[in-house]
């Protein structure tokens, strides 16, 4: 290393202090190399965030996030529930106020990878909260965000299947195979809806359970979309009000698969 300080020295030394202004001008150079290379990953950083507006956000157990919509312009926001393959159980409310909750549901996904929960909730009054609590174990960590943009509403032919269901009783919605995921879609005339909603693979195989209550099941209906992978899918809603509040529902096929498989499984035994 001495050798090389000598050589440096001997080959820049004009006796005005260049090779003193050679090894500033690098150390500066450097500095300035690492700097802007940091603030570069910076920026990075902010444009993919910024990209990825719907990224979800980590809920661990026990925890609460909340967003909040002050403008009157949100009218309806999209919930987003999902895992890395573990159990969802999480509790969604909508706050309205202080004390004030027209609108709450209860979530529980057996796997929330496999099956993405997705709702929208309306907002027609402002200024509105938004409250996801993970009320999973300590072991089952959830994902979830909430956004008011690019938002898909019911077809006509949701508004045009739906069926009468009185209190206490219970509808069930077999589906194809072919069929990969649901759309779900529950109102009443302006009475409260309670409402539960199972998604079935096999007997008493709960693979989703949506526990919902709305204050005003016209100005706020229930809409969801459910992942249906897999065969013998059935959808069972049960309306869980008083005697004096039946509801309506519409449970149809929302996309399916397009390529089935249709080869044969060799055992055995």
């Amino acid at each position: 290393m001495w050798l090389y300080n000598i050589l440096l020295f001997l080959l820049f030394n004009k006796g005005d202090g260049s090779y003193f202004n050679f090894l500033t001008r690098g150390i500066y150079n450097s500095r300035d190399i690492k700097m802007n290379t940091r603030y570069n990953n910076y920026e990075n950083f902010n444009s993919e965030q910024n990209k990825n507006t719907y990224s979800l956000f980590p809920i661990q157990s026990g925890s609460l996030r909340t967003w909040s919509y002050k403008s009157p312009d949100v009218e309806r926001v999209k919930v987003n529930l999902k895992s890395d393959g573990r159990p969802v159980d999480a509790s969604v409310e909508l706050w309205n106020g202080p004390n004030n909750t027209p609108s709450k549901m209860r979530v529980y996904l057996e796997d929330g990878n496999k099956y993405n929960f997705n709702s929208i909730i309306e907002t027609p009054k402002a200024p509105n909260t938004i409250a996801i609590k993970n009320t999973g174990e300590m072991e089952f960590p959830i994902s979830a965000n909430i956004h008011s943009t690019n938002i898909e509403l019911p077809t006509n032919d949701c508004y045009q299947t739906l069926t009468h269901i009185q209190s206490g009783a219970i509808k069930t919605f077999p589906f194809d195979p072919r069929v990969e995921s649901i759309k779900i879609l529950l109102n009443t005339d302006g009475r409260p809806l309670n409402s539960r909603i199972e998604l079935l693979q096999g007997p008493n195989n709960n693979k989703q359970v949506i526990e919902i209550y709305n204050e005003d099941g016209y100005q706020r209906p229930f809409y969801c979309i459910l992942e249906t992978p897999g065969s013998g899918n059935v959808v069972r809603v049960i309306n869980t009000s008083p005697v004096e509040f039946p509801m309506l529902a519409s449970v149809i096929a929302h996309s399916f698969v397009q390529n089935v498989d249709y080869s044969a499984t060799i055992r055995n035994y």
